[in-house]
């Protein structure tokens, strides 16, 4: 199924892929390369939003949640994640700090949900 997006989205995606943070550059290098047997893209533009990482084989969307600037935005991540559901996207939440501190128990629960 294939995905839209608004096209102002392009420029912000491609600027938010050369400055990922370390959680998502540390995610990332488990991810490219289909590592785990599919292929991700990293910033990928849906409908309104820009995911972290996103599966299109699979329709799964993966987000790393921020550290402390992150409580002020919960509310519009739960709006997010259902908009995104309602176009057939699952999402897959990680804190900041799991995937830094806890990488091999983050790809566990994605090969979980992925095979």
């Amino acid at each position: 199924m294939k995905l839209h997006y608004g096209e102002n989205l392009k420029p912000l995606a491609r600027n938010l892929r050369k400055s990922g943070n370390l959680s998502e550059v540390i995610l990332w290098n488990e991810l490219k390369q289909d590592k785990l047997g599919y292929r991700f893209l990293r910033q990928r533009p849906i409908d309104r939003y820009i995911v972290d990482f996103y599966c299109g084989e699979l329709n799964l969307a993966i987000e790393i949640d921020g550290a402390a600037s992150h409580d002020t935005k919960i509310e519009k991540d739960v709006e997010r994640q259902k908009n995104l559901e309602s176009l057939g996207v699952r999402v897959l939440r990680f804190n900041d700090k799991d995937v830094r501190y806890n990488l091999a128990g983050v790809i566990q629960s994605i090969k979980s949900e992925i095979l």
